[in-house]
């Protein structure tokens, strides 16, 4: 169990169980880490629109915002993270060593490389500032990039704390709605 509880649904009010809804029935968050946030409802009612803004809505394409996202479970080693899956981002399954050394890997073409370096600096610093911007620039609008910067460090902050908390998934029952979605294959209970 989680060391902090879970927030049955009936003590929510009827915004935040419709949100519970949406993340049992499409996944990223999941149910598990919207019912602890759920303890301060504030906290809850403005992660959702939030998260919402810079990952599935704006600019930049859903599927590359994903693909950072992935990027920061695995160097984050947040296992409850790196086990769910955007229902709507499309993308193949990628190895562990795929995502940690991007570089060198042929999957991915020089836009998303870049994205993925991006994400990267965000987490953990960059030497070389310059040869980033300037590889960004070539890629993202600065629109983009706020878009990215913005929902990386909001996940990178997530993934750390979700980590922490010990949860699992599907620990949280949504009556009535199949809670696998978002749940990366192989790992459905």
């Amino acid at each position: 169990m989680p060391r902090i509880s879970y927030v049955p649904m009936d003590a929510m009010d009827e915004e935040m169980r419709t949100e519970m809804e949406r993340c049992a029935r499409e996944g990223t968050p999941r149910p598990e880490s919207s019912a602890i946030r759920a303890h301060a409802p504030e906290v809850f009612k403005t992660f959702t629109p939030y998260w919402h803004a810079t990952f599935r809505e704006g600019e930049l394409d859903h599927a590359t915002k994903e693909l950072c996202r992935l990027y920061i479970t695995r160097t984050t080693n947040c296992q409850f993270c790196g086990n769910q899956r955007s229902s709507t981002a499309g993308l193949p399954e990628y190895a562990d060593d795929d995502l940690l050394n991007f570089e060198a890997a042929a999957g991915y073409d020089d836009r998303q490389k870049a994205a993925l370096a991006y994400a990267q600096a965000i987490a953990w610093g960059e030497q070389d500032l310059d040869g980033l911007w300037s590889r960004l620039h070539a890629h993202f609008t600065e629109r983009e990039l706020v878009e990215l910067g913005c929902f990386v460090a909001l996940t990178f902050g997530q993934q750390s704390w979700i980590r922490l908390l010990g949860i699992g998934h599907q620990e949280y029952d949504v009556e009535g709605i199949d809670s696998t979605a978002g749940i990366a294959p192989g790992v459905r209970s």
